[in-house]
């Protein structure tokens, strides 16, 4: 059995998650520039075994696709042409930028640790992922 990987797309930065080889308990493992994520994954996927990539479908309160959309798109074709022997499946990330502002906050983050966006980024994928885990149980 093979690890799950969450991606939080954005234009900028991309957080990414993982879980055990048993998908029991996702960790965030990073935060890549956006334009090295092809790069990083094929990299990462050539020493690990990863079952699924779960990418973050980000969509407005009626569920339509958010304006994101249209960048997100073109890059999982990319990931699906490069890597295609790992599925690729989009998951509802409605909320999960509030969610991970608001662990940082409970698990007592200092303010100027919460700024450095690329750690809310990661966050993100690795609730994404912990969502994604719980759905398929």
């Amino acid at each position: 059995m093979g690890r799950l990987l969450s991606i939080d797309y954005g234009r900028r930065r991309t957080g990414v998650a993982v879980t055990d080889p048993l998908q029991i308990v996702a960790s965030g493992l990073t935060t890549v520039p956006t334009h090295t994520l092809l790069q990083f994954l094929k990299d990462y996927t050539a020493r690990e075994q990863v079952d699924t990539i779960v990418v973050g479908h980000p969509t407005d309160m009626h569920g339509n696709d958010s304006e994101s959309m249209r960048y997100i798109k073109p890059a999982v074709e990319r990931i699906r042409r490069e890597l295609p022997s790992i599925p690729v499946v989009y998951y509802d990330e409605r909320f999960t930028s509030v969610l991970a502002h608001r662990a940082m906050i409970d698990g007592g983050m200092k303010k100027s640790d919460r700024r450095v966006k690329g750690t809310v980024d990661e966050i993100s994928a690795t609730i994404l992922l912990n969502d994604y885990l719980e759905s398929k149980r």
